[in-house]
C-alpha cells in the first residue's frame, strides 16, 4: 500500500472477517432475488445502454453480480474486488474468467485509466467513502461511468440513527451527501433514484447513483 493511500476505518478488518463467515448465507437464493438481483439488474442495465467493456465490481461479495456481468455483457475485461477472502473463494467458483481480486475499495491496485466503469452495490457503506470515491476516479478512463446502490436514507431524521459509534462500522449518507462526496471526487452526478423493486421501497429504501468522471 501507498503512502497516499487512504487509511483504513476501524470497521475493515471487523467487517472482512464477519463476510468471512457470512459468505454462504449471503448467497441464500431468497435474500438474493429480494435483495440483491433487484440493484444488480440495474447496474447491468446501465452497462448495456452504455456499452462499456472494461467493468470493476468493487465490493463484489461472493461474485454474482460479476459473473451475471460476463456471462450476461461478455466484457473485454471485469474485476471483481472486495477486501475478504472468504468471499471471493465463494466467488471463484462461479466463474474463471472474472478477475478477481482482494483488495480494499481505497486502494484497488489497478492502474490509473484500466477501466470504464465502476459499480458497487451494497458495500459502498462499509468503505472509507472519500478515499474510495477517489480510488474510483483514478482507475476510471475519462468520462467513465461510476453506478452505485446503496440505501440512502431519506428521513431528515436519518443522521440522528448514525451516531459516531455506527459510523465506525457503516455509514449510509443522506442522498444530497451522497452526491455530495461523488461530486467533490470530481464525477458529475447524472441519475440518482430509487432501485425497482417488487415490494414497497420503505422496506428496502436503496437507491442507484450514476455519475460521470470529469
Amino acid at each position: 500500500m501507498s503512502a497516499t493511500t487512504p487509511p483504513a476505518r476501524a470497521y475493515n478488518r471487523l467487517v472482512t472477517s464477519g463476510w468471512n463467515r457470512l459468505a454462504a448465507i449471503y448467497n441464500n437464493p431468497l435474500a438474493q432475488r429480494v435483495l440483491y438481483r433487484p440493484p444488480q439488474d440495474e447496474i447491468i442495465d446501465q452497462l448495456r445502454r452504455a456499452d462499456i467493456r472494461r467493468i470493476a465490481d468493487v465490493g463484489c461479495g461472493t461474485g454474482i453480480l460479476a459473473a451475471r456481468i460476463q456471462q450476461e455483457l461478455q466484457p473485454d475485461v471485469i474485476y471483481g474486488c472486495d477486501a475478504s477472502p472468504g468471499m471471493l473463494r465463494q466467488a471463484k467458483t462461479r466463474s474463471g474468467q472474472v478477475n478477481w481480486i482482494n483488495r480494499r475499495a481505497e486502494d484497488l491496485g489497478l492502474p490509473a485509466g484500466s477501466v470504464d466503469a465502476v459499480v458497487s452495490t451494497h458495500a459502498f457503506h462499509f468503505f472509507d467513502q472519500p478515499g474510495a470515491l477517489a480510488e474510483f476516479h483514478r482507475i476510471l478512463s475519462p468520462g467513465g461511468l461510476l453506478a452505485i446502490v446503496v440505501i440512502n436514507p431519506r428521513s431528515r431524521f436519518a443522521p440522528l440513527l448514525q451516531p459516531t459509534a455506527i459510523q465506525g462500522v457503516a455509514y449510509f449518507p443522506p442522498p444530497a451527501e451522497m452526491r455530495e462526496l461523488i461530486v467533490a471526487a470530481g464525477f458529475r452526478v447524472v441519475e440518482q433514484r430509487a432501485v425497482r423493486r417488487p415490494i414497497p421501497e420503505a422496506f428496502v429504501p436503496d437507491q442507484l447513483t450514476v455519475a460521470r468522471s470529469d
